[in-house]
């Protein structure tokens, strides 16, 4: 059985699913990445209280639902009963989802219901920690082989490899600026990356990450280079043709044109 990284190719990230069309981190969001051309479903995970996998960007619940306050207070079976479309707009007037069925997906079904699919999967809760829950989910659904783990939080990605085996991962914020740092002064001698992928935005502040430079540094060192948050298509070209190997879109279908023209012309 083949690993996240069996199939070298240029790499389209539907991230939160299609988050620019239907509502983020949720079912319906991440089949219609899938439709739409997406290699790998981009997500996020907290815990209830009860200690339920619940797929959320946020710690709190007022900006995607109908409800309030901080989803690891509360149990699955009230978070379950929420509109997780009650807050989608494309125009800040419209809202489309509202009083559809759109639920919080627990990551369980997000394994169940797209058993083929590779996801990405970024730890946010930090406390009370849930890593070997996460990994033990991961386990118990022989999902190893497709899933790459990410967290911004140092502490969250050192737990992730202490426990992950042979789990793919990304870079910490830590791990990333380490990375930056040796390109931008002293160099990788003896430097040994801690994960599989940078996954970065362009720019952070005044600083160009990505660069033709910095991309090529990586691939030197056996990484890939996903780039968060592009959707628009001249960005995407532009990132493809200096060399990145994924792009993480809320727009997956405008990527996914975007990578076929680019693997097209080389």
């Amino acid at each position: 059985m083949g690993g996240f990284f069996s199939q070298k190719r240029r790499r389209v990230f539907g991230h939160r699913g299609a988050a620019g069309l239907a509502p983020e981190n949720t079912i319906p969001s991440f089949a219609l990445a899938l439709s739409l051309g997406a290699d790998i479903l981009e997500l996020d995970v907290h815990a209830s209280r009860d200690g339920v996998i619940v797929v959320s960007h946020d710690p709190t619940l007022e900006r995607t639902t109908n409800g309030d306050g901080v989803l690891r207070d509360q149990r699955w079976d009230a978070l379950e009963k929420l509109d997780a479309g009650y807050r989608f707009t494309r125009d800040g007037h419209d809202f489309p989802f509202r009083g559809q069925g759109i639920r919080l997906a627990t990551l369980e079904s997000v394994f169940r219901l797209f058993p083929l699919a590779l996801c990405n999967i970024e730890i946010k809760q930090e406390d009370p920690p849930i890593v070997e829950e996460v990994l033990n989910l991961v386990q118990r659904l022989d999902a190893q082989h497709r899933v790459l783990l990410a967290a911004e939080h140092d502490s969250i990605m050192q737990a992730i490899r202490r426990h992950a085996g042979d789990i793919v991962t990304s870079f910490s914020a830590a791990e990333v600026a380490d990375f930056v740092g040796r390109f931008n002064g002293p160099g990788f001698t003896d430097y040994k990356p801690a994960g599989r992928a940078l996954q970065i935005p362009s720019s952070f502040g005044d600083i160009r990450l990505v660069t033709a430079e910095s991309v090529a540094a990586a691939h030197r060192l056996g990484l890939e280079v996903h780039v968060w948050t592009v959707n628009q298509r001249e960005e995407m070209d532009a990132l493809l043709a200096i060399g990145v190997d994924g792009i993480i879109s809320d727009l997956p279908g405008v990527a996914r044109v975007a990578v076929d023209a680019a693997t097209a012309v080389q």
